[in-house]
């Protein structure tokens, strides 16, 4: 199993719902999350003050798939939230060592 993790820009989230939906992938969860990489913000004027504003909001979908599923889920992320712009977001995939399904006990895959 792994988790991916993806740092996208807000607008693309729905689109990135109704695919992973479509693709009977279940079970993600969405945080609002404040972040900056290489597009390290933006300067603006206040009452003739410049103010940097080096952090954006971005929005952090967490998914756990089984292994085979990976490359799948990796791919329709990138088709959906790749504009070719800085602060497109990043992909993070990290190794789960197991999965429990409170309600039920199951463990591994199933409990996904």
């Amino acid at each position: 199993m792994k988790r991916i993790e993806a740092i996208i820009r807000p607008s693309k989230l729905e689109a990135i719902k109704t695919a992973l939906k479509n693709e009977n992938i279940n079970g993600i969860t969405i945080s609002q999350v404040m972040g900056c990489g290489q597009q390290r913000g933006w300067t603006e004027y206040y009452r003739t003050n410049e103010v940097v504003t080096n952090v954006l909001q971005k929005i952090e979908v967490k998914i756990v798939v089984e292994d085979e599923k990976v490359e799948e889920v990796i791919e329709l992320i990138l088709s959906i939230a790749r504009t070719g712009e800085v602060g497109d977001g990043k992909i993070f995939v990290i190794d789960i060592a197991d999965c429990i399904r409170i309600r039920t006990g199951e463990r591994g895959n199933s409990a996904i």
